[in-house]
């Protein structure tokens, strides 16, 4: 049974960081990515970042500055790093497994399995 739990979604300031958790278990693929997602109010799903098994990292190009993605395989979690928020990182964030990946191929916005999310406000 695949687990994807989300963790670190919080209340803070602009300006502000903020480093959000996926816990990713239950599985043992050969080949697979977890990726980072947010949905905005009133607003459609988007990619946002997500790294391969092999370790391989991919950004959307609104969250090259200021969002970092890195793996503990360990631990078995997915973090997302972000810095200096703003107003409209206020959203729901969400971490996906992907599945059906080659290596050839971006992870960026592809899902197969979601988490719950994790709310993350930015608000003085």
């Amino acid at each position: 049974q695949f687990q994807l739990v989300e963790s670190g979604g919080d209340l803070v300031q602009p300006g502000g960081s903020l480093r959000l958790s996926c816990l990713a278990s239950g599985f043992r693929f050969d080949y697979y990515a977890i990726g980072w997602f947010r949905q905005a109010p009133g607003k459609e799903r988007e990619g946002v970042s997500c790294i391969t098994s092999d370790n391989r990292t991919y950004y959307a190009d609104s969250a090259k500055a200021r969002f970092v993605i890195s793996a503990d395989t360990a631990k078995k979690t997915v973090d997302l790093q972000i810095k200096s928020l703003k107003a409209e990182d206020t959203a729901v964030y969400y971490c996906a497994l992907v599945r059906h990946i080659t290596p050839q191929q971006s992870c960026l916005n592809r899902s197969d399995y979601w988490g719950r999310g994790t709310q993350v406000t930015v608000s003085s």
